[in-house]
C-alpha cells in the first residue's frame, strides 16, 4: 500500500489548543511553530496536515514541557509518557502491563485514574476523574483515549482492534470527525469515558523490549494521535487510485482492477460507511492540502495533477470541501 496523505480536522486542532486557552496564553506562536494559518482557526471546515498537527503536539509539549498540553491541573513533564511506556515493558500478559501503565500514570497525575474494566466478553480501560463536578476539556478525554488505547495496540503487537468508545460527555459538534480517530462504535453521554476490546486480548504475552521502546518513543506523537485506516476495501480503492495518478479512473474501472463488479465494490463501500466519490474527494481534498503546505505549485499545475478542467472548478471544490480558499493553506497563509 502507498503511504496515504492524512488530513486532521480542524476541531481537533481547536481542542489541543484547549489547555492553552484556559490558560490565558496567546495560540499564535504555536500555530506558526507547526506552519498553521490562523486564519483556519475561523473556518469550521478547516483541516491541516497530519505533520502540521504532530508539529503542533510537539511544540506544545517542549514549550510547555508539559505531555498533557495545559488540559490537567498541573503539567506533566517531558518523559512522563517514556516513563509509562517502560513501566509495562517486560509485563507477563497485556492486562499486567495495563495494570502497570495505570498504577504508574497515577504516580504522576491528581486528576484522573486510568480504571480497567470488564463487560461480559469486552475489557476495557475507563477514565474516572477526581473531581466529578468539574467540567474537563473534550479533547483531554478523545486525547487520552487516544493515547491509551494506541499504547496497549503497541505492547500487544501492533493491533488491539477496538470493540467501542464510550464517551461521559453529550455528542459534539465534530463527532461527524470521530471515525477514523475512534473507529468503533460510539456512545455518547456515558458514566466514563472508555474503550473496549475483545478481553480474550488480556492474556497476550507482552514481546516488546527496550530497543522496540527506543523506536516507538522516537515517533511516539504520530503514534498515538495520527489516524490509521484500517478499513480493507476503502483502502484498497485509494490506492488503487494513488497508484493510477493522474489518471483517475472512474468507478467502473477501479472495481475492474480490484477484479469485483461495479455493484460489489459500491456495497462494500457503503458497509464501511463510504462511497467511490466521497474517497475520490477526500484523497483529492487531503492531496491538495499537502500539496499546498509542502511546495508552491501553482493553482493552476495543481487542478490539472487533481483531475480538474481548470483553477476555478478546483478552487470551487476546495472550497466546498473545506469552507476555504486554497491560497489561505499555504505556508503562513500567504495567498496563491
Amino acid at each position: 500500500m502507498l503511504h496515504p496523505p492524512v488530513t486532521i480536522p480542524i476541531a481537533f486542532v481547536h481542542g489541543m489548543l484547549s489547555g492553552l486557552r484556559a490558560q490565558g496564553l496567546a495560540c499564535d506562536p504555536f500555530l506558526a511553530d507547526a506552519g498553521i494559518a490562523p486564519a483556519l482557526l475561523e473556518q469550521a471546515g478547516a483541516r491541516v496536515t497530519a505533520d502540521q498537527y504532530v508539529a503542533l503536539f510537539r511544540t506544545l509539549i517542549e514549550r510547555l514541557d508539559d505531555e498533557a498540553i495545559g488540559l490537567l491541573s498541573r503539567p506533566l513533564r517531558r518523559g512522563s509518557f517514556a516513563l509509562v511506556a517502560r513501566s509495562a515493558i517486560g509485563a507477563a500478559t497485556l492486562e499486567v502491563a495495563m495494570r502497570r501503565v495505570a498504577r504508574t500514570f497515577r504516580l504522576l497525575q491528581d486528576d484522573v485514574v486510568l480504571e480497567p474494566l470488564r463487560e461480559g466478553t469486552l475489557a476495557g480501560l475507563g477514565l474516572r476523574f477526581g473531581e466529578p463536578v468539574r467540567v474537563h476539556p473534550t479533547f483531554l478525554h478523545e486525547l487520552l483515549l487516544r493515547v491509551f488505547w494506541r499504547l496497549l495496540a503497541w505492547l500487544g503487537g501492533g493491533q488491539l482492534p477496538a470493540a467501542r468508545f464510550d464517551f461521559a460527555f453529550d455528542m459534539p459538534p465534530h463527532a461527524g470527525s470521530y471515525a477514523k480517530v475512534f473507529p468503533a462504535p460510539l456512545q455518547f453521554g456515558q458514566h466514563v469515558s472508555a474503550f473496549w476490546f475483545d478481553a480474550a486480548r488480556l492474556h497476550d504475552v507482552v514481546r516488546r523490549d527496550e530497543a522496540a521502546l527506543r523506536a516507538f518513543l522516537a515517533d511516539a506523537q504520530a503514534n498515538v494521535i495520527v489516524p490509521r485506516r484500517i478499513a480493507a476495501v476503502s483502502a484498497r480503492v485509494r490506492d488503487h487510485l494513488q497508484r493510477t495518478l493522474p489518471a483517475w479512473p472512474d468507478l467502473a474501472a477501479t472495481a475492474d482492477a480490484l477484479h469485483v463488479s461495479t455493484a460489489t465494490l459500491q456495497r462494500r463501500l457503503a458497509a464501511e460507511g463510504t462511497s467511490f466519490q466521497s474517497l475520490k474527494d477526500e484523497l483529492r481534498r487531503d492531496m491538495a492540502i499537502v500539496r499546498l503546505n509542502a511546495s508552491s505549485v501553482p493553482l493552476a499545475a495543481l487542478a490539472d495533477e487533481l483531475g480538474f478542467a481548470d483553477s476555478a472548478a478546483f478552487q470551487r471544490a476546495f472550497k466546498g470541501w473545506t469552507g476555504t480558499a486554497p491560497g489561505t493553506y499555504r505556508r503562513g497563509g500567504a495567498s496563491g
